[in-house]
């Protein structure tokens, strides 16, 4: 390095999400949304915030990818639109939640630790393919992210039968099983009561902090998008 130390060389963090120049919405003539500039960066809590109709979840499935933008450049985990984040890398709660119904608690977070493990794994001579993951850690992993979420007594019971605000802790403790560099979340909270959000929300934003990922959250509620992002879109 020519003797120059490590803390005079420039270190440049890339964002997770960057939107140049970006139209969102499903008429050209009528855009929901109109950005000019937004990057998101590792470690950072971002809330789109505001009542119902504005394109808040418009936005939030367009960064996703599940949408295409009227215009614009959009990139997600290095990838620009319509190119995907690799496998694993973007952990997305919907609404409509998106769990497996008929499966049991422990099942639908098991498929959040199977999408997340795309990685392949060191060892001596070379690289083992992801599916030699062991199926004792899988299951650990997921136990662990159920418990995170207070949900350690319904772990074999079916997502019909739970309530939903345990369906969208289901969620959440899938998301997290996953270990995502990016968290997209909509309305996340919802249905839950005050005790259960903060126990959510520190979890999730032990990992977000822990982990340098990022949360980009929907949240129609201006108090609790103030209190739990760093800042608001």
């Amino acid at each position: 390095m020519g003797g120059e130390s490590l803390e005079k060389i420039p270190w440049k963090i890339e964002p997770i999400i960057r939107l140049n120049d970006v139209t969102i919405g499903y008429n050209v003539e009528e855009p929901l949304v109109v950005i000019p500039n937004l990057e998101i960066f590792p470690g950072e809590i971002v809330a789109i915030a505001g009542p119902s109709g504005v394109g808040k979840s418009t936005l939030l499935k367009t960064i996703a990818g599940l949408i295409r933008p009227i215009s614009g450049s959009i990139e997600v985990c290095g990838k620009f639109f319509p190119d995907r984040p690799n496998r694993g890398e973007l952990g997305y709660v919907p609404q409509g939640l998106g769990l497996v119904r008929h499966a049991s608690v422990l099942h639908n977070v098991m498929l959040g630790v199977d999408a997340g493990h795309n990685t392949p794994i060191p060892f001596i001579g070379g690289l083992l393919p992801s599916s030699f993951l062991k199926k004792k850690t899988a299951k650990e992993k997921a136990i662990q992210a159920i418990n995170s979420m207070g949900l350690e007594e319904k772990i074999s019971e079916p997502i019909r039968r739970l309530s939903g605000g345990q369906q969208r802790r289901v969620a959440t403790a899938r998301t997290l099983a996953q270990c995502p560099k990016l968290i997209m979340a909509d309305e996340f909270l919802s249905e839950l009561d005050e005790k259960t959000i903060d126990m959510v929300l520190g979890e999730v934003t032990k990992y977000v902090r822990s982990s340098n990922a990022a949360l980009l959250v929907v949240e129609h509620d201006i108090t609790r998008a103030k209190m739990m992002a760093d800042r608001l879109l």
